[in-house]
């Protein structure tokens, strides 16, 4: 993990106390504010991630200087304006190719569903972030490797994106004006992107910017009002259980599943799908 994002975790505290105040005094049914064991779940879920990134970026930062060394061009030695801006876009399209990934195969669904199980959506729900994906995540970015930006380009690149995401975990702000909202991931896009209403289902998947979604097909605004959480709540606030069903679902169904192609499928098949194909047709 950065050390940029270290330094900013006392901003991320601040902000949410500032947060927690403001929606105490101005609660109502479109703004749910915070729970006290939802929000102690998420801290708990950002500590574990924290000690987590600790060790497994080690071996990003190996897989990726192995990259680096057989790197196949050498962007980073472009002027500077277009070094950065590269680096900014490719990173971001990264980030993109990751969380559409981990939202459509359900073995990396298990890695990454801990940050979608909360029914609430505020700032600390940021902070409730995976214990799996430290470990799936480095090979998405390897590209940037391999066009010719070092492992602490990249590290900081990640980091600077996953500040910006912070701050759109609320329901505090609402629209932005039009040109923002067009080009950049806002709260208003990204309550879409945590929400269990069929219609906004895996949409959304940009870091930064919106305009990958735009460009592929996954972009939904912001219309009927949102319902946080998974399509199958766990209702627990027990972290090792955020952090583990999906792994235990998949293991169930795999057990249960009437071929080897559907066990396959409840392995590695879209998550809604893989579940259903995992088990016996009703006769």
């Amino acid at each position: 993990m950065s050390n940029l994002l270290i330094y900013s975790i006392p901003a991320f505290v601040a902000l949410l106390l500032v947060e927690l105040a403001w929606t105490r005094r101005h609660r109502s049914e479109a703004l749910k504010g915070y729970e006290k064991r939802d929000t102690i779940a998420s801290l708990t879920m950002g500590i574990g991630n924290v000690l987590i990134s600790a060790v497994t970026t080690l071996g990003a930062v190996a897989l990726w200087q192995w990259a680096f060394e057989h790197r196949v061009l050498s962007l980073a030695t472009a002027p500077v304006p277009v070094a950065v801006i590269v680096l900014f876009l490719g990173e971001d399209l990264c980030y993109y190719a990751f969380h559409r990934t981990h939202h459509h195969v359900r073995l990396l669904w298990a890695a990454h569903v801990h940050h979608h199980s909360s029914q609430y959506f505020n700032l600390s729900t940021a902070l409730r972030q995976p214990w799996l994906t430290p470990f799936t995540g480095p090979f998405f970015w390897l590209p940037l490797a391999f066009v010719g930006y070092a492992p602490p380009m990249i590290l900081t690149a990640q980091a600077l994106s996953l500040m910006y995401q912070f701050w759109i975990h609320t329901e505090v702000v609402r629209k932005l004006p039009a040109p923002i909202e067009w080009l950049f991931n806002t709260p208003s896009h990204h309550r879409v992107h945590h929400a269990k209403n069929e219609r906004y289902l895996d949409r959304n998947h940009g870091g930064v910017l919106i305009l990958w979604d735009r460009l592929f097909g996954t972009f939904e605004p912001e219309g009927e009002p949102v319902r946080y959480g998974l399509t199958k709540d766990i209702e627990s606030f027990n972290p090792l259980r955020i952090a583990t069903h999906e792994l235990v679902a998949i293991a169930r169904d795999v057990r249960a599943a009437s071929s080897a192609g559907a066990a396959f499928a409840a392995i590695f098949g879209p998550p809604s799908r893989a579940e259903a194909a995992a088990r016996p047709s009703a006769q």
